[in-house]
Order: C-alpha cells, then sequence, then structure tokens
C-alpha cells in the first residue's frame, strides 16, 4: 500500500457468503438449471447506517471483480479498480456510504463459477458449469442483499457489464432500488459486440491447451492473451489510441522488418494479454462473454424497452461518452427515451472524452462531481 495515498478505504478484506449448500435453496437459472451451493465473493467499505438507507451496490464490469478499493494488505501497490471513486470524500463517499461491490456468479475471484467444485462430481465445473445470464448475476445479488439485512439499495452503480446489472436490477427487482447510475452501457447487446465477444471465445477454445475446457495449471494462455487483446482494443479509441502511442516504435530507431512488435501499441497490447491471463480464467471468459451477449432487457418484452421499464420505480443517472464505440451514446440515448416514455425522473450526461469505452474508468474528475451530487441528492431524499 502506497503510504502516500490519500482517501482510501485503506486494508480490506474479501468476504464470502454462501447459500444452498443442501440444494434446497438452490439458485434457479435462466437456462432451466439449478446451482448450488452457491458462494458470493464481496466487500464493503464504510458501515451500513441505522436507518439502513445509505447502501451502494457497485457492479463490476467483465473483467473486473469485488475488489473496488483498498488494499489487500501494506506491502499492495495495486488498489481496487475504482479507488479514484470510492473512499473517504471521493464520489463513493466511505464516511456517508455503506458501499457493497460483488464478483459475479461465474467469475473467477471467489464467486462459484466454472472453476468451482462441482458437488456431483468432485470436480471442477469447467465445461459443465450451466450457462449464465445477467439476470442470473442479479438473481445471486438479491440473495446478498437479504443476508447483509438490506431492504432498499440507495443506488446501484455500474460501469458496461455493470451497466448492464444495473438496469437488470431496476426491472427485476423494482422495490429494491431508489436510484440507478447506469455508465457507458445499452440494454441489449449489439450485432457488433456479439461479433466482437465470438472472436475472442474462439482465439480461446481454438488453443490446443485449452482441452475443451479441461485445462490444469497450463491453460489456454496464447488464445485467452489474444481474446483480452482484442477486447482492449474496443474498449480504447482512435484518438487515445493517436495520442498514447501514434506510430512510435518500440525500442528500434527503424523497423526490424519481421513480425515482432515493431511498434508501441504492439507492446502494449502485448503486455495487456500476458497481464490478463496471470489473473482470469479462460473459461469465465467464455461464460460471462456469453452472458452479455444474451443481454435483452427488452426480450421478455415483445421487444420493447419502453415496456421493460414499465414497473420501474427508480430515478436513473444515464451517462455515456462521446467516442465510445463498443457501446455508443445513442445506446444510453434509448435508454432515456424508453424511462422517458414512461415519465421516470433521468438525468443524462454525454461527456466529451478521447477515452472511448474505458472513459468510465479515467474521466474521474468530472465522474466524480456528477456522481457525487446526484447520490448527495438521493440521500437527502431517502432521510425525508
Amino acid at each position: 500500500m502506497n503510504s502516500e495515498e490519500k482517501n482510501s478505504v485503506g486494508i480490506v478484506k474479501p468476504l464470502d457468503f454462501s447459500f444452498g449448500k443442501t440444494g434446497g435453496d438452490a439458485l434457479a437459472l435462466d437456462c432451466g438449471k439449478r446451482l448450488f451451493p452457491v458462494n458470493i465473493r464481496y466487500e464493503t467499505y464504510g458501515q451500513l447506517n441505522s436507518g439502513k438507507n445509505n447502501a451502494i451496490l457497485i457492479f463490476h464490469a467483465l473483467s473486473g471483480d469485488a475488489h473496488a478499493a483498498g488494499y489487500y494488505s501494506e506491502e499492495s501497490k495495486k488498489p481496487g479498480w475504482w479507488e479514484s471513486m470510492i473512499g473517504p470524500g471521493k464520489a463513493f463517499d466511505s464516511d456517508k456510504y455503506f458501499i457493497v461491490c460483488s464478483n459475479v456468479i461465474g467469475g473467477c475471484s471467489g464467486s462459484t463459477g466454472p472453476r468451482s467444485i462441482n458437488p456431483e462430481t468432485g470436480k471442477l465445473y469447467n465445461m459443465s458449469f450451466p450457462v449464465i445470464t445477467i439476470g442470473d448475476m442479479a438473481k445471486a445479488q438479491y440473495r446478498l442483499m437479504i443476508h447483509l439485512g438490506i431492504a432498499k439499495w440507495l443506488s446501484i452503480v455500474g460501469g458496461s457489464m455493470g451497466g448492464m446489472q444495473a438496469l437488470e436490477w431496476a426491472v427485476s427487482y423494482p422495490d429494491s432500488v431508489s436510484s440507478v447510475i447506469a455508465i457507458a452501457t445499452t440494454s441489449r447487446i449489439s450485432p457488433q459486440s456479439i461479433a466482437f465477444n465470438w472472436v475472442g471465445r474462439e482465439a480461446i477454445m481454438n488453443d490446443p491447451d485449452w482441452r475443451n475446457g479441461e485445462y490444469g495449471d497450463k491453460g489456454p494462455d496464447k488464445g485467452l492473451s489474444i481474446a483480452r487483446m482484442l477486447g482492449h482494443i474496443t474498449y480504447l479509441s482512435d484518438e487515445s489510441m493517436a495520442q498514447k502511442f501514434g506510430r512510435n516504435l518500440q525500442n528500434m530507431k527503424d523497423y526490424a522488418f519481421d513480425f515482432s512488435h515493431n511498434f508501441q501499441v504492439e507492446s502494449y497490447l502485448r503486455h495487456q494479454g500476458q497481464s490478463f491471463v496471470e489473473r482470469f480464467d479462460a473459461n469465465s471468459y467464455l461464460y460471462i462473454s456469453r452472458a452479455m451477449d444474451y443481454f435483452d432487457l427488452s426480450e421478455n418484452y415483445d421487444g420493447d424497452i419502453d415496456k421493460a421499464f414499465s414497473g420501474v420505480k427508480s430515478d436513473f443517472f444515464v451517462i455515456s461518452f462521446s467516442s465510445d464505440w463498443l457501446f455508443p451514446p445513442y445506446q444510453s440515448k434509448q435508454i432515456v427515451s424508453a424511462l422517458r416514455n414512461r415519465f421516470l425522473n433521468v438525468n443524462y450526461c454525454n461527456i466529451d472524452s478521447i477515452y472511448g469505452h474505458d472513459a468510465f474508468l479515467l474521466e474521474v474528475d468530472v465522474l466524480s462531481r456528477l456522481i457525487s451530487d446526484f447520490i448527495r441528492n438521493q440521500f437527502e431524499k431517502a432521510k425525508r
């Protein structure tokens, strides 16, 4: 931990909540199967107040986990993935709010997923793990909410896939959500995004070390690395890549006239792929990316997003970014239009940014101002 780090929640400890140990309380999945037992890895920051009206649920994106803020030890140099937004005096002020972040089911960071033990066989699930949806993730998180003794979230917040979960919650559990902050997200994934996910999964599944998902310590590292590199390109923008890398060469004065990484951008992507392999599981990537593919909030409402929001009771703050071409602003505007057609209270901001989809992690200053004001107003409303 950096001793000079200001306004950090400090040292945090991951927590676990398990249910369905005997099968009697199994999680009923959208695919028709039942999952048990189920473990949810989560972290909390701040304290739940006596009125239990200051709780905020944070959702992570595809490659994220429950470690959203703080450090695991004094020696740790890497904080949680949203450290810049969570902590004393920050947008999600841990002096005022009780903040919860959980790892999704299907993940590889403590929650039940394909590398968990299948109780029927005593072996790893691997590809026998049931296919999950964003709705299934919300069902598991709802169980965690009950376990924590929270009746209603002050706000639920997420970017990218996290925003999908937030929208799913607002529709599936309208009485449990006071407000929603949906950032750089969509109400249904586009054909282009499905295509990128497909190519990423193909890279993994065509790696000879994948072994139909039955790999050991040596997994499909090359395939997972390629999937990450492809995905990472979609998180950036042409302008941000031009500013960060240009056509600069990597440690050379002229072209090498070979197929090694000549350019800085190539070296950067290679590093991203290699570092991802060290912390993420290939099978989890398959399951979580497929869950994103299946996400369509209007699917059970005759394809009408307006109908999907017919029972929603939350206030909304929808945020998009001008250079995000993975989930472009028009998709956020469709959400806003549908919410307004239902006469719901919705704020919308399209932030001018060069950072592409990754802007929800990088545009800290503007996001902090917008979000802190919104949550403060929601908290004042909750106390009336």
